[in-house]
């Protein structure tokens, strides 16, 4: 934000500190020519609207792209903005080839009714009954990937394998979808199974307006018995900024007619839907809490109630690192009984495990059902995934400082060359402060602060930064903007990766204060 004006006085303050013919010491000279050379480049940069416009969207890489050779100069930031998005699109495009879009989904069905459903007088004769029996009776593995041919072409493959108590079958499907307008796409899918003969389906998604869309997928499905079509259409409409609302109609197999609510908020996520059809007609209430927390924890619960009885469901699902989400979900049901879900999403991959307990209502299957996942999640975070989580950041703090090392040396030689460029102005600013009972930094030290207990084995590491920041005053006055400090004269990274702050014990009016600031907070001293 800062104007052409206030850019000129700080390149004048800073040539004026750095300025080679002010120092006669051959070391010192030396280092005030480097610096004095990267001082000039930042002003050459920031100077020019279309270099700083470039600078402020897009950081250094923006300057380092290759083909603003070719940009004409006096464009506006919007049109140098529109220019770099297109030079990006190209080097996307030259890598389009080698990019696909993996998901997978893996689903293991157990059956554990024997832990709750026993009937003892079946078990006397067979040799180890006293063991209950728990089985897996069902699975599913799907895995689809994408091929884009061109900018707009994309092929996608995909296939499953189903198996439930002993029998079951796949299917492989291709899919081409082009996107037509930034307003839609269109889908040609083609498919075969062992089960089932050859399906054809087509797929149409449209904007009708900026708040409202259409989608329709058309199918034929052929099989001994004949030909069997289906036709799904969806049409959404944004209600309001977080509300979005569906009117879905099936025909075909299992035609039904539904309609629904959805709100998702920072906070939270609601959805309401109502279904009427054949064979199952049912309407259905859920709730999911989002708390603010770094493990983007959730909490959910739902009602759903229709023809086929009525589930109730709640759980959770937590962070555990950072490609994977742990989830659990508890339903309990009239007539399906008690169940418990698990499921991990990691990356784009995701393994489902339902569990099966009881046919019945039990509390005891209810209780061991919510209770058991707590009790084990909670063990194996403290023992397991913690311990591996604080290791893998380690690792990579580690390294990062080994890549980062000969540029951090390098800034820290830059920093302590500046600092002693900075001694002679600095000894004249406190000289001029103490005359009016201005404002002195006693002392002032950047980087990682320990003062939670809970980390006091680890090590405190801060450089002492009172120098740059007196040199930094003016009119009893020091202002740093919102931006990481370790770029200010005579700063440097200490503790590159970790988190840092800023601790400044100053003098005002012959009056001692303190005051800390996070790295990228703004501050202004002295507090009015």
């Amino acid at each position: 934000q800062a104007s052409q004006e206030e850019l000129k006085a700080a390149y004048r303050r800073l040539c004026m500190l750095y300025h080679p013919d002010k120092h006669r010491d051959p070391e010192l000279k030396s280092q005030a020519e480097q610096l004095f050379n990267l001082v000039h480049q930042a002003y050459e940069v920031l100077s020019d609207p279309q270099t700083r416009a470039i600078y402020d969207i897009y950081g250094r890489r923006g300057l380092e792209m290759e083909g603003w050779e070719v940009v004409e100069r006096k464009r506006t930031p919007a049109e140098i903005r529109e220019e770099f998005e297109r030079l990006q699109r190209e080097r996307e495009e030259r890598r389009l080839q080698q990019r696909t879009n993996p998901k997978g989904t893996i689903s293991v069905g157990i059956d554990a009714t024997d832990l709750f459903d026993r009937y003892d007088e079946e078990y006397e004769d067979v040799p180890g009954s006293s063991f209950p029996q728990i089985e897996i009776n069902k699975m599913h593995i799907s895995q689809s990937i994408e091929a884009p041919l061109t900018s707009t072409d994309t092929a996608i493959l995909s296939g499953n394998l189903s198996t439930q108590n002993g029998n079951g079958g796949g299917s492989i499907n291709i899919a081409l979808r082009r996107v037509t307008s930034a307003k839609g796409w269109g889908e040609l899918e083609f498919g075969a199974g062992d089960l089932q003969g050859p399906l054809f389906g087509l797929k149409i998604f449209r904007n009708l307006t900026p708040r409202c869309f259409i989608s329709t997928n058309c199918a034929l499905q052929f099989s001994s018995r004949g030909v069997r079509p289906g036709l799904t259409t969806v049409l959404a409409r944004n209600l309001d900024k977080n509300t979005m609302g569906y009117l879905q109609w099936r025909w075909g197999i299992q035609s039904a007619m539904n309609t629904s609510i959805v709100r998702d908020t920072k906070n939270s996520h609601f959805t309401m839907a109502l279904q009427l059809g054949i064979p199952h007609s049912f309407m259905m209430v859920s709730y999911q809490h989002k708390f603010q927390d770094e493990d983007q924890t959730r909490v959910k619960g739902s009602l759903k109630a229709g023809f086929f009885g009525t589930i109730v469901e709640y759980g959770a699902e937590r962070k555990i690192s950072r490609h994977s989400v742990l989830g659990a979900t508890v339903s309990v049901g009239v007539p399906q009984g008690v169940s418990l879900k698990i499921k991990l999403n990691r990356a784009s991959q995701t393994y489902f495990f339902p569990v099966h307990l009881t046919d019945q209502l039990l509390p005891s299957a209810v209780f061991y059902a919510t209770v058991g996942p707590l009790v084990i999640y909670f063990a194996m975070h403290r023992l397991i995934i913690k311990p591996y989580l604080r290791a893998q950041k380690e690792r990579e703090l580690e390294k990062q400082r080994e890549s980062t090392a000969s540029d951090v040396l390098q800034k820290k030689q830059e920093a302590e060359a500046a600092v002693r460029l900075m001694q002679e102005s600095v000894r004249r600013i406190i000289e001029a402060e103490e005359a009016r009972m201005g404002l002195i930094v006693v002392n002032a030290w950047y980087g990682k602060f320990v003062n939670d207990n809970s980390r006091k084995n680890e090590k405190v590491k801060v450089i002492d930064v009172t120098v740059p920041l007196q040199c930094l005053v003016k009119d009893s006055k020091l202002i740093l903007t919102e931006a990481s400090k370790a770029g200010l004269p005579g700063f440097y990274d200490p503790c590159v990766g970790e988190e840092k702050s800023l601790k400044v014990l100053y003098q005002f009016r012959g009056v001692l204060h303190q005051v800390m600031s996070a790295d990228n907070e703004a501050l202004r001293i002295p507090k009015q």
